[in-house]
């Protein structure tokens, strides 16, 4: 999966030819087209959720309207301290999501290039990435308590075992024969893989470490579900007890925009990061 944006920062392109180049395939689009498709599909979710609440398709229980999120959020940022539980939640998700990415790296860098380490990781690896993660919230809970250790460990579960394979395919796919080339100028076999093998599966492991902050985020509620006195999804959690549906959307939709951050933030670094990648 490419993060990479086929955006060119001029327009180059006549006023009569730019829907050419919107619904050409590969073709890069001028950044003002690019925002504006993105700002059109924002805009078409916010218009139907209007059109289902102001016109009462909806009863206000079940989907307030844009206008009442709007105000819950503003009221939870500026009355209600909803900021302790956006730091514990970034707390528990970068931390769960750095040690996932620390010991996944090595591991599935190992694991494409030595057969023996695939053979003793790969079909360990493969039955625990389909457990569910929330049959180990009890576990976590019995042996690390109720603290952000906890809710940590349950984000490296939900993204460790998938992100180990996923580095294994992005150094797989690293070609033969750029290995052989650097044997052949004096680079040994082992030294080859950390200086030839990860850097030319970088671009796409970097790639694949924005996908499992995503995850990350996504397990955030899982994490926070049991036991937890702080974080969105404790907040989440406690206005559903409390049938306050316009806080649970708004706190689903802080979760969704701090990942949208945390998503653009891995695209401006991808060529700080990866600068000799060439499909920026």
């Amino acid at each position: 999966m490419s993060s990479h944006l086929r955006v060119s920062p001029g327009g180059g392109q006549g006023a009569g030819s730019w829907y050419r180049a919107v619904l050409e395939p590969h073709r890069r689009i001028a950044t003002g087209a690019y925002v504006g498709l993105a700002a059109a599909s924002f805009g078409f979710v916010v218009l139907l959720w209007s059109v289902l609440t102001y016109g009462r398709f909806v009863q206000p229980f079940f989907l307030p309207s844009p206008g009442n999120v709007a105000t819950t959020v503003w009221e939870l940022f500026t009355t209600q301290g909803v900021w302790p539980h956006v730091v514990a939640s970034t707390y528990r998700v970068v931390v769960g999501w750095f040690l996932s990415a620390i010991l996944a790296i090595p591991l599935g860098v190992l694991m494409a290039s030595y057969h023996s380490v695939e053979a003793l990781a790969e079909p360990l690896n493969d039955v625990i990435r389909y457990m569910p993660v929330v049959a180990f919230v009890p576990l976590t809970i019995l042996w690390l308590g109720v603290g952000d250790e906890q809710k940590i460990a349950v984000i490296f579960l939900g993204t460790f075992f998938q992100l180990v394979l996923m580095v294994a395919d992005a150094v797989s796919k690293v070609p033969r024969s750029l290995l052989e080339t650097a044997q052949t100028l004096g680079v040994g076999s082992h030294e080859s893989v950390w200086k030839i093998a990860l850097p030319g599966a970088w671009p796409m492991i970097f790639d694949h470490l924005r996908v499992t902050m995503g995850w990350a985020w996504s397990y955030l509620v899982v994490a926070e579900l049991v036991a937890s006195s702080r974080g969105i999804g404790f907040m989440i959690i406690q206005a559903q007890r409390l049938l306050q549906t316009r806080v649970v959307i708004a706190g689903i939709l802080i979760v969704g925009f701090l990942g949208l951050a945390f998503d653009l933030m891995f695209k401006l670094l991808t060529p700080v990061v990866c600068p000799w990648n060439r499909r920026h």
